[in-house]
């Protein structure tokens, strides 16, 4: 497992990019690219990234608990 800084500092990366993408496709979704999709869009992620992060910071333990449980199954498979 790495660091807590390096977990850290993905976390954010994968929050922002996550946010940006989502949020940028469901407000595209909906109005096509009309006059003032980009301004809906960039007001929609700055709400969505923090959440994003804060979220990813409650359930990021579980998800590497249940990753490393997966992936020990498939290396070593009870028989």
């Amino acid at each position: 497992m790495k660091d807590t800084t390096t977990l850290f500092t993905a976390q954010i990366f994968i929050s922002f990019l996550m946010a940006l993408i989502m949020t940028g496709i469901f407000s595209a979704v909906p109005t096509g690219f009309a006059p003032g999709w980009i301004q809906t869009w960039l007001a929609h992620f700055a709400v969505a990234w923090p959440v994003a992060f804060l979220l990813s910071l409650l359930v990021g333990p579980e998800s590497f608990f249940l990753a490393e449980k997966v992936v020990g199954r498939l290396k070593y498979p009870s028989v």
